[in-house]
């Protein structure tokens, strides 16, 4: 049972995707796990041959379990009488949960919903169960009159699990925060023009223009790309930031855009827009979940000027950008009005210090002065 976030303590194995025999290679899909936040597809790390799968869809495992045995190749089997450690004791949800064919988006709704899978018919692929469906035979349900379903509080485990996971960074983590402002005249006027060029589907949003940056950036203070662990700072060569992205049935998540370095402001658009569609739609990787190396939280659609936020351990800085709102500005004598965003830096006294995310902060400013460069 993979670890999808400081927070996740046990998992439920929704499905497995793979049966014993089939030949799997790294980063393939092998099963969907459901955490409190969200139902996660579980990748695999290594190509080899799929041995035996010791846990079964429904059970319920802590962190760490063993859900399968993969050999890799030219590794040779496992002789027939050697005994593989059982899986801890499980907790068995309603049998027919594990028993029906569903997307993780459609049990979802149908927890949220108190519809029971097994009673209803699916007309997606293969007889798979929609979100449709589910839809549908809730509301049968209301009209019976004999049926009153419980519909359970659907934001309750993402915030017991956005709760656990702050707590935690706020006990272990000293954090220290710095702010600064940002003229982004001469980055929206490139935005502009180089939407002049685009399609409207194509449009580049401002957002990516501050991810681009702070992703740049990092190659200059590397110190706040890292991870702390095992009381030493581990920094990270690839910068996979994670962007918080808040859900509709409340709470957030924050996958991460993986190799944010090495893509393009189109390349990094559209990486965006996949990974809200998917956040939302329950449909996120496992290493979109856990190896993310940053995070950048943007609250700026949403009317706020500045961002102090914290740090999703084992992680050691969060980036924070804020409204653009036009502000009195000076430069070279001269007064006039900017488009202005507030830039914020939570970081992990542990990894850096105030000097060191002043520097990040210059840096990032540096290079939002310089979109052609992005």
């Amino acid at each position: 049972m993979p670890s999808l976030g400081a927070d996740m303590e046990e998992g439920t194995l929704i499905e497995w995707s793979v049966k014993p025999g089939d030949r799997v290679k790294r980063g393939d899909i092998v099963g969907v796990v459901r955490t409190e936040k969200a139902d996660i597809e579980v990748e695999v790390y290594r190509d080899g041959v799929v041995e035996q799968l010791l846990a079964k869809a429904g059970d319920t495992l802590p962190v760490g379990a063993v859900l399968a045995v993969i050999r890799e190749e030219g590794e040779a089997a496992a002789p027939a009488h050697e005994e593989i450690p059982p899986a801890p004791a499980t907790v068995a949800p309603t049998p027919s949960v594990a028993r029906v064919r569903a997307s993780p988006l459609a049990r979802r709704v149908a927890q949220e919903l108190g519809v029971d899978l097994s009673g209803v018919q699916g007309t997606g692929p293969h007889g798979e169960l929609t979100e449709i469906d589910v839809q549908r035979a809730a509301a049968a349900l209301k009209k019976a009159p004999t049926e009153k379903p419980v519909v359970p509080e659907p934001r309750a485990g993402i915030r017991r699990a956005i709760a656990a996971a702050m707590a935690r960074s706020n006990r272990e983590i000293p954090h220290y925060y710095l702010e600064t402002k940002i003229d982004l005249q001469r980055a929206l006027k490139f935005l502009e023009a180089e939407n002049q060029k685009r399609s409207v589907k194509d449009r580049l949003l401002s957002v990516v223009l501050l991810i681009k940056a702070v992703a740049r950036t990092l190659h200059d203070v590397p110190e706040l790309n890292a991870y702390w662990i095992d009381d030493q700072l581990q920094p990270k060569e690839a910068v996979h930031i994670g962007f918080a992205i808040s859900l509709r049935q409340g709470g957030l998540v924050v996958p991460a855009i993986m190799d944010a370095d090495r893509k393009n402001l189109d390349e990094l658009m559209q990486a965006l827009r996949d990974l809200i569609t998917r956040a939302r739609a329950g449909r996120l990787r496992s290493s979109e979940i856990t190896d993310g190396t940053v995070t950048i939280t943007n609250l700026g659609d949403l009317g706020v000027e500045t961002v102090h936020g914290v740090i999703y351990p084992p992680q050691v800085a969060l980036i924070g950008f804020g409204r653009v709102i036009e502000s009195p500005w000076a430069e070279n004598g001269m007064l006039g009005i900017r488009p202005v965003v507030s830039a914020t830096l939570a970081g992990d006294h542990r990894a850096t210090d105030g000097h060191r995310g002043a520097q990040f902060l210059t840096a990032l400013n540096q290079h939002l002065q310089e979109p052609e460069k992005l």
